[in-house]
């Protein structure tokens, strides 16, 4: 079986509590609250920021040109072209580039994105490669169950399902794929940190979705003095 077969099996459980998701499922048929969906947005910002460091970081360490080609290709297509829908999205609820670039994480986007960097820094190409995978797949396999939910009319919505269902980002996801089974082939003995690395990124976005739709905030300001 190939790695990230094994890995999304052993994800089972955290994917299926993802597509059942209320904020999942409230999103795919248009009825999201929109100060839940605009939490996502700025948080998911501030977030790929930090994913787009994981992929140049991984780049560095990857020993051969595809593989370097690739992963820095990722970090600039994650800045370049998701980070603007996501300017488009906020645009619409009339937000600003700067507006998103002032936010400050909350918990769970704090969380999520030190473990990835964390893992970037410290961790094996393997690891990372484990790390990343479940905001790719998960994101593309979660959309395409958006798409079977929705309505057949479209919805404000929408260009979120038709974004992560689109043949770029599944190209993307597919590059992805091929990248954490080589990993695995290539180091069989790492497959336990990989797979801890995978769960832990997959159990992250899951509280991601859940941070979004309960409009996480820190419940304590901090002193301005």
């Amino acid at each position: 079986m190939a790695t990230s077969d094994r890995l999304l099996k052993a994800g089972t459980d955290i994917w299926n509590a993802q597509k059942s998701h209320p904020f999942v499922t409230e999103l795919a048929d248009g009825t999201l609250d929109e100060d839940a969906f605009l939490t996502w947005v700025r948080q998911d910002y501030r977030y790929l920021l930090d994913y787009a460091r994981v992929f140049a970081i991984a780049g560095s360490k990857a020993g051969d040109e595809e593989t370097m080609t690739r992963l820095f290709g990722i970090a600039h297509t994650t800045l370049d072209v998701e980070m603007d829908l996501h300017r488009a999205f906020a645009a619409d609820y009339g937000l600003s580039r700067q507006d998103l670039e002032s936010v400050d994480k909350v918990p769970t986007c704090v969380a999520y994105t030190n473990f990835l960097l964390r893992t970037a820094y410290e961790g094996t190409l393997p690891e990372i490669a484990a790390a990343i995978y479940p905001c790719g797949q998960g994101y593309l396999d979660i959309a395409d169950h958006m798409a079977e939910l929705a309505p057949t009319a479209d919805h404000r919505y929408t260009p979120f399902i038709e974004k992560y269902t689109s043949d770029e980002f599944r190209e993307v996801v597919d590059w992805m794929q091929t990248f954490v089974d080589r990993c695995g082939e290539r180091h069989p003995e790492q497959y336990a940190a990989m797979e801890e690395a995978f769960l832990t990124s997959a159990r992250l976005e899951y509280r991601f979705w859940e941070m979004a739709y309960r409009q996480e905030e820190w419940g304590i300001s901090a002193s301005t003095e």
